[in-house]
């Protein structure tokens, strides 16, 4: 009995490593607060600059963004980057009252204390990459087109009404009840796309053209996680677990909106 509790307890630390929130496991949509700093801050600062002057370089107006959390190594198969998020080309107010132009950071993260609810919320490219396991983006520039209808939704009523805050990490793109930071980016990205705001046609949509990436962890370690874990969920999967990622959106992108660019982006 003993030897059988020891199992389990090991099994269950392997699969918190995996998905702890406050570590930035995969998807994961932490905001960083009170994460372990690897990199300087004049680092992140001027990799936040790097990828802004190259975003702005390419006439971004939105962009998608992603960051790495943790290192490749602890992440499930064919994941790279563990959040993902649009920023946007704004006026931005400094702290002393100017305003420049920048990019805000439009996130859905996780509440502090409350792991399985999200919030949505603004911030900026410095606060983006605080704490991140490596300085690695990843950038998805859309089309123009769809640069345009991404930003008539990011600034309408539809876009915090595609917002679910029932938080999973493995969020199911193709069912409803529960969303983790790729599903709601998708979401809305296939509301611009359509031109709807109707989220039945915009699943319809996913489930008919959008490629999941497939969850490889043992169901074992799944049925821990959703034992012992708050953010991990499976109640919105119906058959073997998937998720939406950056590099299945970037993919998306480029098989469905031609003049899309995917692309990384690492420190000097």
């Amino acid at each position: 009995m003993h030897r059988l509790l020891r199992s389990l307890l090991v099994a269950l630390a392997g699969f918190v490593l995996c998905f702890d929130a406050n570590s930035a496991g995969f998807s994961s949509s932490s905001s960083q607060a009170g994460e372990e700093t690897h990199f300087k801050p004049e680092q992140v600062i001027a990799f936040a600059k790097k990828v802004e002057r190259t975003m702005a370089a390419k006439g971004a107006r939105v962009a998608i963004l992603a960051r790495m959390g943790r290192p490749p190594a602890e992440l499930p198969e064919g994941m790279h980057f563990t959040h993902v998020a649009f920023a946007v080309y704004s006026e931005i107010t400094t702290s002393d009252g100017r305003k420049l132009p920048g990019y805000s950071i439009y996130n859905l993260y996780q509440e502090d204390g409350h792991p399985d609810v999200s919030d949505l919320v603004q911030d900026f490219p410095v606060d983006f990459f605080a704490g991140v396991a490596q300085l690695e983006a990843g950038i998805i520039i859309p089309s123009p087109a769809l640069q345009e209808r991404l930003l008539e939704v990011i600034s309408s009523p539809t876009y915090q009404a595609l917002h679910d805050p029932h938080y999973s990490v493995i969020a199911n793109p193709y069912t409803l009840g529960r969303q983790n930071c790729t599903e709601f980016v998708l979401d809305v990205l296939n509301s611009a796309i359509y031109q709807t705001s109707d989220i039945s046609l915009i699943k319809a949509s996913e489930k008919a053209y959008f490629v999941a990436q497939p969850v490889n962890v043992s169901p074992f370690k799944l049925l821990l996680g959703a034992m012992f874990s708050a953010e991990v969920s499976t109640s919105d999967q119906p058959g073997p677990p998937v998720t939406a990622t950056f590099e299945k959106i970037g993919g998306y992108l480029q098989k469905y909106d031609v003049g899309s660019e995917v692309f990384t982006l690492t420190a000097d």
